[in-house]
């Protein structure tokens, strides 16, 4: 651990499968049965399961169709994403109780940093505990947290005592802790990265210790200096509390597959007035336009173009998507459209993807 920075208070709460489970608290009929939020068609996507339905390896992300397969008595129940917000409200305004250092990481998760708050308690771990029982108590739902030195380990520690738990990871134990840790669960080490350690040798954070900061960047380039510290307790990311969007976009997946370059254009059109809703939303405009393109077999390609000056309407941006689709000639059947914005004029740092809200609707093309 670097000893020349305070060692601060960091709680990761998370929801418990938290869209499925407003859903069991609006409607007492789907209280503990397998449930999933999203569409169970051929192209549905599942959005949230319960836990329930995680008994059955169903999860988000989750193709309908194989999450029918998995649990043929699987419930579907549509998004309400209002609602999640309104819910999520609520949270945020108990996490604002303790401190105004808080992070959202989405509508269900957020990073609290309590290393000086409100109530003047010196206990991060009694904060948590407190947070969570007044979440219960306002909303009916229950949330898990992770409690220790920094956002990293705060977040693999909420997911320890899932659901409706939380687990402390006090200065002293952090280095135990992370050597015992699967390399598989450090942030920044996907499957591919997760592969090419274990054909290093490298299965735990203990193995990864062993490794120079020479050869773990001769490996992953980049990378090799932020696996060196974060597996020693180095990670100097602070909690913002004023997190902004990289990019603004937005994407829909089609329950039928396209291949005219006239239906392609027309969805590309309504896609095009979704994300200038939202630009005009967050009073934002960009200079890259980027056109996300996923075909049948899942391959994913995008084409972008920067311009030397900002827009922000459909009218600026939607003749370069037409002229990026025509770069190359659609050989493919079409999956998934998306059309982004960035390079924004607002310093922005987060980019996130914003799925249409009827892609979880496949009773629609």
């Amino acid at each position: 651990m670097d000893n020349d920075f305070p060692t601060r208070k960091i709680i990761h709460v998370d929801m418990d499968a938290f869209y499925a489970s407003v859903e069991q608290l609006d409607n007492p009929e789907l209280r503990g049965k397998p449930i999933a939020v999203g569409g169970g068609g051929e192209r549905g996507v599942v959005a949230a399961a319960s836990y329930e339905a995680r008994k059955f390896n169903v999860k988000s992300a989750l193709s309908g169709k194989i999450a029918r397969e998995r649990c043929p008595h699987l419930i579907f129940v549509k998004p309400r994403f209002e609602r999640y917000k309104e819910v999520s409200a609520m949270i945020r305004e108990i996490f604002y109780e303790y401190t105004d250092l808080v992070e959202p990481l989405s509508l269900d998760e957020a990073f609290l940093d309590v290393t000086e708050n409100k109530v003047n308690n010196p206990s991060a771990s009694l904060i948590a505990q407190e947070i969570r029982d007044k979440i219960l108590q306002r909303t009916g739902l229950t949330a898990s947290a992770g409690i220790s030195i920094n956002k990293f380990i705060a977040k693999v520690a909420s997911d320890i005592n899932k659901p409706n738990g939380q687990k402390t990871i006090r200065p002293k134990e952090v280095l135990t802790f992370l050597e015992e840790l699967p390399v598989a669960k450090f942030f920044g080490v996907g499957k591919v990265t997760a592969q090419k350690m274990y054909k290093l040798g490298i299965f735990k954070g203990y193995d990864l210790t062993r490794k120079s900061l020479e050869e773990l960047q001769h490996h992953f380039g980049k990378s090799g200096k932020h696996y060196y510290n974060i597996v020693r307790g180095i990670q100097h990311s602070s909690v913002s509390p004023n997190r902004i969007r990289k990019s603004i976009a937005a994407e829909q997946t089609f329950s039928i597959d396209l291949s005219a370059e006239k239906e392609i254009i027309e969805k590309l059109s309504k896609i095009g007035d979704e994300l200038e809703r939202r630009l005009k939303k967050n009073n934002t405009r960009g200079k890259t336009v980027t056109l996300k393109i996923k075909y049948r077999d899942f391959t994913v390609q995008t084409r972008s173009k920067t311009l030397p000056h900002f827009i922000g309407s459909k009218n600026d941006f939607f003749e370069i998507v037409i002229h990026l689709l025509r770069q190359d000639q659609i050989l493919k059947p079409v999956r998934l459209l998306g059309i982004s914005l960035s390079n924004l004029d607002n310093q922005e740092t987060i980019e996130k993807w914003i799925q249409l809200r009827f892609n979880f609707d496949d009773t629609k093309p």
